[in-house]
């Protein structure tokens, strides 16, 4: 849920939004965090059909750095870790998922 979809929620229940409760926005990060957001985006995935998802190709990495010029190097690379450690879980949960369903099939 966005910022403005919560508080249009809000208006439509005639509710007052709660403050802990409004998702945050791009705005409410730090620099850092949104570089590291996007540098994750733009670098390739490393997948195989018979495995999976098997994280980022950091091969561009280096010029992803350059690019930002992070004020916290060592921040941005946990976040990027951070980041692709979710996405290879997403994926093997839902390669689990797939071949469970497979399964019950037979």
């Amino acid at each position: 849920m966005t910022r403005d979809r919560y508080l249009s929620m809000c208006e439509q229940l005639g509710k007052d939004p709660i403050d802990s409760e409004i998702p945050p926005d791009g705005e409410d990060f730090p620099d850092v965090v949104i570089q590291a957001l996007d540098t994750f985006n733009m670098l390739g995935d490393r997948m195989y059909p018979e495995i999976g998802y098997l994280g980022k190709d950091y091969t561009n990495l280096d010029y992803f750095i350059e690019q930002y010029e992070p004020d916290d190097k060592e921040f941005f690379l946990v976040l990027l870790n951070w980041l692709d450690s979710r996405a290879i879980k997403s994926s093997q949960e839902q390669i689990k998922r797939e071949h469970d369903k497979l399964k019950r099939k037979k």
